[in-house]
């Protein structure tokens, strides 16, 4: 207790009486010449980039724009956009204008926008397309206050709405006038002020608003940068995943305004990986999903290329390169024979194709989101790259535990990140405290008193484990296990992870709560299962045509009998459905950080679940 003790005095004075705005200056002053976010808006071809200097002026005209639209101190600014210059500007004029920034994802129903803006209290939202605009349009009906900034949609008429352009040239008109205004809503701010209000994806009924305040943020980008080995070095980083996931708001908002690194910023995650092989981050967070498209990606090339020798020098090679990493982890040894071992398979192919990926340059690569795959984290170290496992949710900012350069084991979630208490409760459940937890719910008391109890530990709602070397595994949610008709506890996870190292295997649901046993529903993977199905030499129309052939229900049937083979009798799938669709955010299987909504799932295929048990 002493040791996290002293490391959470010695992170906090770090960020001690300070704000984002103070960290932002701090960065401007030193690394103000250099690039601070990229996008591919409003150019013909290449990114434009905007400096840290750049981007700190432009963010003073917006919050002088937002205050003479009228917003006041402590008001929320909605945001819903794509990830680009304007979002993250938008989002910093906001803070510097002393109100609360709120990044809502873009894949939101009508109604959920509404409960979002009524629930929050919006005062203006700031919108990119004509998509956002429609999805709005409910919630700006019902509350004719709400003010809009149309990014590139077309302006209607009426004094709600203007424009980006117009908002920013108000902004530098005020700024002119009113010089000293902003300077004095920064010192009405404190530590303890609300830095942004998150609302959950919502897996399950309405979204909940998690309150952040400036304190939480940046004590959690400077514990999670510790952990990471990037606190002091300034980064090249993608900029893909939603800003209102928390991972993506620390990695791409919090962290680079404390250390000046530079954000390329991608609005469709379809181009990530071409994004890379242009990009070569030296920093990288993948959600588990964008590592199996990596590994099933490899694998399928592997299989689809027809000389023997160039597939065995692949496979020993990575089997070097996974001795090396597993001679890192702790409790491991490296020997002279495996670094030499390793430096061969390097230079005779892994090398070669880290720099197709994109990932040649990276010193730091990480997960988190949902359990990552042990056998995921192993294939990466099997081309020399250790992927970091982390963990932690909305409501703690972020990461509370963390593999890193100083110590990682895989398929654990790592050990507490410096500053952090985290231990089991009596059920098993993860537990956490320290100075990133929320200060609450958004005008939610009751759910509040529900996460944090008296003396401090939120609650997460994981199941967990913790070795004898503290590093902590998830099992699972504790609503999402599954307890069968003979009282047998199941997590889902464990055996979709299973089932999901089968390449053509794209997403899988284990279900089996009140039944007599486990029954799961199967997607292909649209990428890698036609290009299998070419090289059996099938003919098929599309996803649905593939997913009856005999070939492919053979080899989903396949992957099923393996997973059986490393699962406990109870845990065993007994039958299984083989969709010929894909899920995804948009149609609504998939949170727009691509986890399971198991609700939604079950009532879609109500029907066809029933007949798996028939």
């Amino acid at each position: 207790m002493t040791d996290v003790l002293a490391e959470r005095a010695r992170l906090q004075e770090k960020v001690e009486g300070r704000t984002l705005i103070d960290s932002l200056a701090d960065t401007v002053r030193e690394h103000g010449d250099e690039a601070a976010y990229s996008d591919r808006n409003r150019v013909s071809e290449g990114w434009r980039t905007l400096t840290w200097h750049e981007t700190r002026e432009l963010a003073l005209d917006v919050a002088e724009g937002l205050a003479s639209m009228g917003v006041q101190p402590g008001d929320p600014v909605a945001i819903m956009a794509t990830n680009r210059i304007e979002h993250v500007v938008a989002d910093m004029g906001a803070v510097h204008a002393a109100a609360v920034p709120m990044s809502i994802y873009n894949t939101l129903s009508p109604e959920q926008v509404s409960f979002v803006a009524a629930h929050s209290g919006a005062k203006v939202a700031v919108l990119e397309t004509e998509d956002h605009l429609q999805r709005w349009k409910s919630a700006l009906d019902a509350d004719g206050e709400i003010e809009v900034v149309l990014i590139d949609a077309e302006v209607p008429e009426g004094q709600r709405y203007r424009s980006w352009g117009q908002l920013v040239e108000a902004g530098r008109a005020r700024r002119a006038e009113n010089p000293g205004e902003l300077e004095e809503r920064h010192q009405a701010l404190t530590p303890d002020s609300p830095a942004t209000i998150l609302y959950t994806s919502g897996t399950t009924g309405n979204p909940k608003g998690v309150v952040l305040t400036h304190h939480n943020v940046q004590f959690e980008a400077a514990s999670t940068l510790e952990a990471a080995g990037l606190l002091d070095q300034r980064q090249t980083q993608v900029s893909y995943l939603p800003l209102a996931h928390i991972a993506e708001r620390v990695l791409g908002v919090y962290g680079p305004q404390m250390q000046g690194s530079h954000q390329y910023c991608i609005a469709d995650p379809s181009l990530l990986l071409a994004t890379l092989g242009e990009v070569h981050p030296t920093a990288f967070f993948g959600v588990p999903r964008v590592w199996e498209k990596i590994q099933t990606g490899i694998a399928a090339k592997l299989a689809a290329d027809p000389n023997p020798d160039n597939v065995t020098l692949v496979q020993n090679s990575m089997a070097a390169a996974l001795a090396w990493v597993e001679a890192q982890e702790v409790g491991g040894t490296m020997t002279p024979e495996i670094e030499e071992a390793y430096r061969k398979a390097d230079e005779a192919i892994l090398g070669f194709l880290k720099l197709l990926l994109g990932l040649d340059q990276v010193r730091w690569a990480g997960s988190a989101s949902a359990p990552m795959p042990v056998e995921t984290t192993r294939f990466m170290a099997g081309l020399g790259l250790k992927v970091y496992d982390v963990y932690g949710m909305t409501e703690t900012c972020g990461a509370v535990t963390a593999n890193g350069p100083g110590g990682f084991r895989m398929g654990t979630v790592g050990r507490a990140t410096p500053g952090m208490e985290v231990t089991l409760g009596e059920d098993g459940e993860v537990l956490v405290r320290g100075p990133v937890n929320t200060p609450g719910y958004h005008h939610q008391e009751e759910a509040t008193r529900a996460l944090i109890d008296e003396d401090g530990w939120l609650h997460t709602g994981d199941i967990g484990t913790i070795d004898e070397d503290g590093f902590v595994s998830i099992v699972d949610r504790k609503k999402e296990l599954i307890i069968t008709s003979q009282g047998k506890n199941i997590a889902p996870s464990n055996i979709e992870n299973y089932l999901k190292e089968s390449p053509i295997i794209g997403h899988a649901m284990a279900i089996g709560d009140a039944r007599p046993y486990v029954v799961a529903v199967l997607t292909l993977d649209g990428e890698v299962a036609p290009v299998v199905a070419e090289k059996l030499g099938l003919e098929f129309t599309d996803l649905a045509d593939l997913a009856a052939r005999p070939e492919i229900r053979a080899m989903a049937q396949a992957a099923v009998d393996k997973a059986n083979e490393r699962l406990s009798r109870p845990e065993q799938v007994k039958a299984f459905e083989l969709l010929g669709t894909e899920w995804t955010a948009e149609s609504e299987e998939l949170t727009p950080t691509l986890k399971l909504k198991r609700r939604v799932i079950n009532s879609k295929y109500a029907e066809l679940v029933d007949g798996l048990y028939r």
